[in-house]
């Protein structure tokens, strides 16, 4: 019968291997494309390096949580009850919860759903769901402004009507402050 197989050390000493610092990795890029780190002009240059970066990146050590608005999205869609075209913007908003999500990607969700048989009413809470399902915010307001040419074209042939749609979960719903602030946000009165 064979003995387990021991762990082998590689270090002697029970300290444990400290990471290293941005200012370090700096200090043996300077040296590696030749110059003296250790020259008056460069020797703070590592620090000062790191201080700037951990400025500027320190976007990943905070929370987002103020309402995140992309208006005026451009749509078309075409309606599933006479296959008609109908176009407009969407206005989607939400307040984030840990998780944020591209402002392109916004604009691609909006046309996943308008590219398909569509109507109005679902296609905006279909936007509303996706949102939450994907990055569980604490709340999302979707408003579609749109124009139906099968209300233009045929029927009561009226050439300015304009359907308005909203969908609000959550804390658009439940809190009447952010709802209006969204409303004022994409130019509607509460």
């Amino acid at each position: 019968m064979s003995k387990p197989t021991e762990e082998i050390l590689l270090t002697e000493s029970n300290e444990v291997a400290k990471p290293e610092s941005v200012a370090s990795l700096i200090r043996k890029m300077i040296a590696l494309i030749g110059e003296d780190p250790e020259r008056e002009g460069l020797k703070k240059t590592p620090e000062r390096y790191e201080k700037a970066l951990k400025f500027l990146t320190s976007g990943y050590h905070q929370n987002v949580d103020e309402m995140v608005v992309v208006k005026d999205i451009e749509f078309f869609s075409l309606c599933e009850h006479h296959l008609l075209p109908f176009f407009g913007k969407a206005h989607v908003a939400y307040l984030p919860n840990k998780k944020v999500i591209g402002l392109s990607k916004v604009a691609r969700l909006v046309n996943m759903y308008a590219r398909r048989l569509q109507i109005q009413e679902r296609l905006t809470n279909q936007i509303a769901r996706a949102l939450e399902d994907k990055i569980a915010p604490q709340g999302v307001g979707v408003i579609i402004e749109a124009r139906h040419l099968c209300m233009q074209m045929r029927g009561v042939e009226k050439q300015h009507g304009q359907a308005v749609t909203s969908a609000m979960l959550g804390a658009f719903r439940e809190n009447k402050q952010t709802r209006d602030e969204f409303l004022a946000l994409v130019g509607k009165k509460s």
